[in-house]
């Protein structure tokens, strides 16, 4: 594709923490580490770019240009510099430091122990490996923050998005098949027995933590929460409103050191013992049981569903109504069961969609509705659902007849990002800006040179 537009955002936030590749081994002559590149006070290493590049090149994008991919570099940090200095952008580094500890122990959660996952990452130490989600983390929130501020009132008129695709429209990509789908998705409901029993459960490991044993060591045993159990059952720093309202009610009701009585949440059942409670921050361990359905559970749900996927198609109910007063998906029952993609666009390709639900539509035709079938999904929860074709969408190049919305986002993407390129040298000759001698031969984009480096 032309180089003299990107379609996807030019400053990219491509630091993600499963693209790491710290302390692999080097072969003789290679450069260890150094640095590369000084924005301010921010420091790009030799490293930093390594690890990036081959994250990038493991989700497809093409860095065949060093100096291309590190001028885009530079650019996020020179973000990120000027976000720390912008009063009007909130620091988050507690907050950010505490998502990280429970980022690091939710991966350890599929790992048999520590040592195995330190390994597979290449991480010697867990304090290392912490220290880089943390750090990933921070430039994300900064550089996004920073990228949003500079951008927020950007709009495009429908001439511009006309002249943006008469322009580009030999270079629009083209558009894989792609469905457009609304599902109902149901809950299996617990019967009393099974709850009790789980409460039951709950209230023994209670009776034994008041007996003596440690919550941290129950915790570690028992909780199946895998971003705490490792760590005791541990969240600290939790500002309010952060979690569920039943384990936030509960938790907050405590005195320091008392342990609630089992809680009912969206997640399962919860023993919460109050850490500490300071302002609008607290720390809090819990024990949580997972309320998962077993097989009759989940086959009364399915028998349900299936008697409301009749009165669909026998025309006494919508589609539309049915999901707003049956479906326990909170994200698509108000929205007539729509399901969307991450752009927030209706239009899914195929390739992307869930393997369960892509296996479901197969052979379907628009207006078909799926018998009920049983999925997982996040936080492996276990649900029963059916699907509408609303609509089939064959491969074809980008037309404004038919993608304006899509073609008006990258027009609005181009824009931003030209807003963006201003910002940048405007910025320059107040900041400090050092290129290692290393990329000396590298024609970028921007003059560098202009900053308050001077060289």
């Amino acid at each position: 594709m032309n180089k003299k537009i990107k379609f996807a955002l030019l400053f990219t936030f491509i630091f993600a923490f499963f693209g790491i590749k710290m302390n692999a081994q080097h072969k003789a002559g290679d450069l260890v580490d150094g640095i590369a590149v000084v924005v301010g006070n921010e420091i790009i290493l030799e490293s930093d770019i390594e690890d990036q590049a081959n994250y990038a090149k493991q989700q497809g994008a093409n860095v065949a240009d060093k100096c291309e991919f590190v001028e885009s570099i530079i650019n996020n940090k020179l973000l990120i510099y000027e976000a720390k200095r912008d009063t009007l952008i909130e620091n988050r580094s507690a907050a950010i430091k505490e998502n990280a500890g429970q980022k690091y122990n939710q991966i350890l959660g599929q790992f048999p122990d520590e040592k195995t996952m330190l390994a597979a990452y290449k991480f010697r130490t867990s304090y290392e490996m912490k220290n880089a989600i943390e750090k990933i983390d921070t430039d994300n929130y900064y550089g996004q923050m920073k990228y949003g501020r500079i951008t927020d009132k950007a709009d495009v008129t429908p001439n511009e998005v006309t002249d943006f695709f008469n322009t580009y429209k030999f270079q629009l990509p083209e558009v894989k098949d792609e469905v457009s789908l609304s599902q109902i998705t149901m809950y299996p409901k617990l019967t009393d027995a099974h709850k009790d029993e789980i409460i039951a459960r709950l209230n023994k490991i209670k009776k034994d933590i008041l007996a003596g044993e440690t919550f941290e060591s129950q915790a570690r045993i028992y909780s199946e929460d895998p971003g705490s159990a490792a760590n005791g059952g541990l969240y600290s720093n939790i500002s309010k409103g952060k979690m569920v309202k039943p384990f936030e009610a509960a938790a907050l009701n405590l005195q320091e050191g008392e342990l609630s009585d089992p809680v009912e949440s969206e997640f399962g059942y919860h023993l919460i013992q109050l850490v500490k409670k300071s302002g609008k921050m607290y720390d809090a361990r819990h024990i949580l049981l997972k309320a998962e359905p077993n097989a009759d559970e989940i086959a009364t749900a399915k028998k349900e569903l299936d008697s409301i996927r009749t009165l669909i198609l026998d025309g006494k109910l919508t589609f539309k109504e049915a999901a707003y007063r049956f479906s326990d998906d909170k994200k698509t029952k108000f929205n007539a069961g729509i399901l969307t993609s991450e752009d927030g666009s209706d239009k899914m390709e195929k390739l992307n969609l869930p393997p369960t639900v892509s296996y479901q539509i197969a052979g379907h035709n628009k207006g078909d509705i799926t018998d009920v079938f049983q999925e997982t999904i996040q936080q492996d929860k276990k649900v029963v659902s059916i699907v509408k074709i609303d609509d089939v969408i064959a491969a074809h190049q980008l037309d404004i007849a038919t993608d304006y919305d899509r073609i008006k986002q990258m027009a609005l993407n181009k824009k931003k990002n030209e807003m963006v390129e201003k910002w940048v040298k405007e910025k320059l000759p107040s900041v400090f800006i050092s290129i290692n001698n290393r990329y000396k031969d590298c024609t970028f984009k921007t003059d560098w040179r202009k900053s308050a480096d001077g060289k």
